[in-house]
């Protein structure tokens, strides 16, 4: 099996995404963020370890790139805590910054500013998740994750550095984190030019996670997912008219600070104003 493989394998119907590739250097999170669907098919997700014995098959397949986005990562987080000691998505980098691609970060971790020189001189861009502004909550939803504080600190220290940046509000939790108002005008002001946004999907280990850490709020939340919810290509989404108000709100709250703003997965390709994954900010790839 292929370490650099075609995104979205199951070619879901909702995804928006222009055509990419993509890598994860590790398998497995350690994060701990409540929401996180990955943990629901990644065998062991908590145990987060390198793939560190595919060196030699990320340089053979590198060098069979044409110019193509490669995502780094989608079932993982390139930059878990272990990263800044062991530097293996630095290397990763390394080699696909010597072949002919153009490279996607998609983390939660500020540690993705120790590689600025790496990527300012490689076509790409960061895609950054801050899904609250507010520390303390987001202790409680990614306990493991830097603070929203230092990544919005990361975000203002990549953009200085001329590395494109998009920033998912990801994913927006009703009566959690719905109103992201003073988020997005802080990344508005320090240059941020799109938002990706999404609405939770509940999977059964994540839904436990989030039933135990915030009883009253699934409580409230049990019956627009599961009574008046819907049931699409295996996701379990809120009602269409409860999604289409929430991300209508985020893109109305980018638009009118000047950013461009797409949906992840909710089936409502409509509100997209740029690619929905933030890609179109990656420059051409060397020639």
């Amino acid at each position: 099996m292929p370490l650099i493989s075609s995104f979205d394998p199951w070619q879901n119907g909702m995804c928006a995404c222009p055509r990419k590739l993509t890598f994860n250097p590790y398998s497995g999170c350690d994060h701990g963020c409540l929401y996180c669907y990955a943990s629901s098919y990644v065998q062991n997700f908590a145990d987060c370890r390198p793939k560190k014995d595919h060196v030699a098959a990320l340089r053979r397949e590198a060098t069979k790139l044409k110019g193509e986005i490669v995502s780094i990562s989608n079932s993982s987080d390139p930059y878990p805590r272990m990263e800044a000691n062991i530097g293996w998505t630095r290397l990763c980098l390394e080699i696909l910054a010597e072949s002919n691609c153009r490279i996607q970060i998609i983390t939660k971790s500020d540690i993705v500013t120790r590689d600025d020189d790496i990527l300012s001189r490689t076509p790409c861009a960061v895609a950054l998740t801050i899904t609250t502004d507010d520390d303390k909550l987001a202790k409680t939803l990614e306990p493991n994750a830097p603070s929203p504080t230092q990544r919005i600190r990361a975000v203002q220290d990549l953009l200085a550095k001329g590395i494109p940046v998009s920033v998912r509000i990801d994913p927006i939790v009703p009566l959690v984190n719905d109103d992201p108002q003073t988020l997005i005008a802080t990344l508005a002001a320090i240059g941020v030019k799109h938002i990706t946004s999404s609405t939770y999907k509940p999977k059964p280990d994540n839904w436990r996670r989030l039933s135990e850490a915030m009883p009253k709020i699934a409580e409230k939340l049990k019956p627009l997912y599961f009574q008046q919810g819907e049931r699409v290509g295996g996701n379990t989404l809120l009602p269409k008219d409860l999604r289409l108000r929430l991300l209508s709100n985020v893109r109305e709250l980018a638009i009118a600070r000047g950013m461009q703003f797409g949906v992840c997965r909710e089936g409502l390709p409509k509100l997209n104003t740029a690619a929905c994954d933030g890609s179109w900010l990656i420059p051409p790839a060397k020639r």
